[in-house]
């Protein structure tokens, strides 16, 4: 979603958060707004930070409610981030809320607070490492996280509220059909083979989905895994490549917890393709991406085992 506004020095904008009327929560943004991205579930649960990264996790609060979340692009010249920031806490505090954390970059978790947080991807929200503030405050059954970071010539803000929404009305009958059709079976041999080899062809990579790892744990489970063999396949057909095989994570613990165990996990699948498809140990490199590369949200639990994988690269063809 984009918006534009005319520029006018230090303009001010009306934020009106969807709660009930009464009750609505009006910021004025503090700057010019020159790009706008918005996310909404009803009725979602959002991860509300609690407390600084402490060495493992951020702390979060599951909140369910109707989840509202925009990120504003300002043009703001020369506003730091505490400038930004502190007209917004006032409002939030005016409003009657409490605030439940309100950090700076280093007292935050810097980078591992950064990434275990629920972010608007970038370039709608941009986020400077070395440069930014996070707030959380509640009011009775409602909550608001505010993040404000700024680039050379723009200051970003995200707004997350979370109101109480009343789940849907769901028609039940006497008469249920819960049969279901599988659309989403393994790959055969034969399928793994066409669809990786053309996927490494035509884009250079391609995740390994029929992996499974004992939980928690970087060894893979017993079984048979088409995708190795058409990966050995794509080996043998194409003899001067090389491959790095890259391990993901979802958002679950540190960074540095999180790339170790998604590199073991690559060096599993690498001695996996050595011992029983034996390729060429020269050939193939591990790495661990940890969970800095997601394919999906990592607030529910099917986005989080999609962020679970290994991936494989081209590396060179000779």
């Amino acid at each position: 979603m984009r918006r534009s506004y005319p520029l006018h020095p230090f303009l001010v904008m009306a934020l009106l958060l969807v709660p009930p009327p009464a009750f609505a929560l009006t910021l004025t943004l503090p700057g010019s707004v020159i790009n706008e991205e918005q996310r909404s579930e009803v009725p979602g649960s959002y991860a509300l930070p609690t407390a600084p990264f402490d060495g493992t996790s951020v702390p979060a609060r599951r909140v369910d409610g109707a989840i509202d979340q925009r990120a504003f692009e300002l043009m703001a010249p020369g506003l730091t981030t505490l400038a930004a920031m502190m007209p917004l806490r006032d409002q939030v505090l005016a409003a009657g809320y409490e605030v439940i954390l309100d950090c700076e970059t280093r007292a935050c978790g810097g980078f591992d607070f950064r990434y275990g947080i629920d972010v608007i991807p970038e370039p709608k929200m941009h986020v400077d490492i070395g440069d930014f503030r996070f707030l959380s405050a509640e009011r009775d059954d409602e909550v608001v996280s505010i993040l404000v970071s700024r680039s050379a010539a723009s200051t970003f803000v995200q707004i997350t509220r979370v109101t109480p929404a009343a789940l849907p009305n769901l028609a039940v009958t006497e008469d249920v059909d819960l049969s279901v059709t599988k659309h989403d079976r393994p790959l055969s041999q034969d399928g793994a083979r066409i669809a990786i080899g053309l996927a490494l062809d035509a884009d250079g990579s391609a995740a390994l989905d029929d992996l499974v790892f004992a939980s928690g744990s970087s060894a893979l489970t017993e079984g048979e895994y088409p995708s190795l063999a058409a990966v050995a396949a794509w080996l043998e057909a194409n003899p001067g490549a090389t491959i790095a095989l890259v391990g993901h994570t979802d958002a679950s613990g540190s960074l540095t917890a999180n790339i170790a165990l998604s590199k073991r996990r690559a060096e599993a699948v690498a001695e996996a393709l050595i011992a029983t498809h034996g390729v060429d140990p020269t050939r193939i490199a591990a790495e661990g991406a940890g969970y800095l590369a997601p394919r999906a949200t990592n607030q529910t639990d099917a986005g989080r085992q999609q962020n679970g994988r290994v991936e494989v690269i081209v590396t060179s063809i000779r």
